[in-house]
């Protein structure tokens, strides 16, 4: 998870995704330099459950989940976003999910509401456009979300470190998964809340035209000096 100023709804995110964790499961919390409590709540409320590391600088999100990931022992690892709220089966369905195939990554589908929880739409994908495409459809609009997604522990020496050109890290995480011929598992239920509001971290922002061409740009560039292992 990568926090910043998160402190109003970062409880209510850690209290639905511990509960479905196991004695050696772990969470790992890169919070952005916040300038609120939100270290203090987080280290009040689940103490030794939940380690914490805070930057030194302001990195931005890319680079928070980019040191949250390095830090990761687990098998199987779950992006999380702070103000999100996961169902109860949505570990449990994830981790079914790798079992049942040789998926090196899995995404799945999630309800989307507001900051009071209202159900905006009954599915992200829907919602967002998101279809299942190839790598030059995931560069002209990305489908993959990491609120919805997981991936294998030994994916990550393929993806890390983030091209600093990329423009979302869950698009280069897909995108890699793609190169690399790996299997990527879908979902097509909700598993969580996908809370948008005007304070989001990451997700969808209104950008000027020219700023999505040089994005665009910026993760061709990554894709075509990319080197297979």
């Amino acid at each position: 998870m990568a926090t910043y100023n998160g402190s109003e709804f970062v409880l209510r995110q850690l209290n639905s995704v511990i509960k479905q964790l196991g004695d050696n499961d772990e969470i790992i919390v890169v919070d952005d330099k916040s300038s609120d409590n939100t270290v203090t709540l987080i280290k009040e409320a689940y103490g030794h459950k939940v380690k914490v590391f805070i930057n030194e600088n302001n990195m931005g999100a890319i680079k928070s989940f980019e040191k949250a990931i390095k830090l990761a022992t687990g098998d199987i690892i779950f992006l999380c976003d702070q103000d999100d709220i996961w169902e109860d089966y949505k570990v449990s369905l994830v981790v079914e999910a790798f079992q049942k195939g040789n998926a090196a990554v899995v995404v799945h589908d999630a309800y989307v509401v507001d900051g009071q929880l209202n159900i905006i739409d009954h599915s992200w994908n829907d919602y967002n456009q998101n279809k299942k495409k190839g790598i030059l459809g995931n560069i002209i609009k990305n489908s993959f979300t990491g609120a919805c997604m997981a991936f294998k522990k030994d994916l990550v020496p393929y993806f890390i470190p983030f091209p600093n050109s990329i423009e979302m890290h869950d698009q280069w995480i897909a995108l890699v998964a793609m190169l690399e011929k790996k299997k990527v598992a879908y979902i097509d239920q909700p598993l969580m809340k996908y809370v948008r509001h005007g304070n989001n971290v990451t997700g969808v922002k209104k950008r000027s035209i020219r700023h999505m061409i040089k994005g665009r740009m910026g993760t061709i560039a990554s894709v075509l000096g990319y080197k297979r292992n």
